[in-house]
């Protein structure tokens, strides 16, 4: 871990803005895009970069932007990795989000995020706030080997769980689903299943398949030869060095998923995930006579 002084803290226009409080992850998983070339880590991933003035960068933003917007979080290193325990940079940045009237949209894997859920109640009542979790397994020794060092599947869903008994909305990302490993209908519907009953607004999936790029393929193949010998093979003779990696069931998976998500008023496309996501009720998002 190593800190650094940011020059910026939120990217994007309009009506939404993301933020990366930390550059780099330490949850190990196996099939991570953000180790790709293409993001020019000057470090080692694990050396996880800490953006040390976040919180005033962001306060000095928002204090200045005039109309409410949802600001999002987890999109590139997840905000709750295990050094957030003793920085708490997330929940400073967080304070700062309630303290403006802004909302929040937050994407994580880990159960640290429940450290939070104080201000994430409070975020959603006073604006919204909207929890993402990411679910590729629900067998849970195949996620330990998958995402190795962060809390399993079944403790993410308890994660929704408490974020339904506070009436804060949840978004599931159903992605990756790796070819010959997880890519199976029991696995999509027995997690379906636990959506379902926690309810949940929103899956996001992206095709029932993977994407690699140089870098991020040679340490997904590593993982591969340590954990499932003989799936590299099976991975280079089918796609050789192609970025879209889909399952060779992949319509048949994404037409269940796509099914059951309909049969229980669940948003199931990108694009309506992404719209719930990212917008902010009018009523919070006009200006009010105080900013004039």
């Amino acid at each position: 871990m190593h800190f650094v002084e940011a020059k910026g803290i939120l990217s994007g226009s309009g009506g939404y803005y993301g933020m990366n409080i930390y550059r780099g992850c330490s949850h190990g998983c196996i099939y991570c895009d953000s180790r790709s070339r293409c993001y020019q880590f000057t470090h080692p991933f694990e050396d996880i970069e800490v953006k040390q003035n976040a919180p005033e960068l962001l306060e000095k933003t928002l204090k200045s932007k005039r109309r409410k917007c949802m600001i999002g979080t987890g999109a590139m290193s997840d905000p709750y990795m295990h050094c957030e325990e003793k920085l708490r940079l997330t929940r400073k940045c967080l304070e700062i989000i309630l303290r403006y009237g802004f909302g929040a949209a937050i994407q994580t894997k880990s159960d640290r995020i429940l450290l939070d859920i104080d201000l994430l109640d409070e975020i959603n009542r006073s604006a919204k706030c909207v929890v993402q979790m990411t679910l590729t397994t629900y067998d849970d020794d195949l996620c330990r080997i998958l995402e190795p060092n962060v809390c399993n599947t079944k403790r993410r869903i308890e994660v929704l769980e408490e974020m339904q008994k506070r009436g804060i909305p949840t978004v599931v990302w159903l992605t990756p689903i790796l070819p010959f490993i997880n890519d199976t209908e029991g696995n999509i519907t027995s997690i379906l299943d636990e959506c379902i009953r926690v309810g949940v607004k929103g899956i996001i999936d992206f095709g029932m398949g993977l994407t690699l790029r140089e870098g991020d393929r040679e340490y997904y193949y590593a993982a591969l030869d340590r954990h499932f010998p003989g799936m590299k093979e099976r991975y280079i003779k089918r796609y050789g060095n192609a970025y879209e990696l889909p399952s060779p069931n992949a319509k048949k998976l994404t037409d269940v998923f796509h099914g059951i998500c309909k049969e229980n008023g669940i948003l199931s496309s990108p694009e309506d995930c992404f719209r719930f996501i990212q917008e902010l009720p009018e009523k919070y998002s006009q200006m009010s006579i105080f900013d004039l």
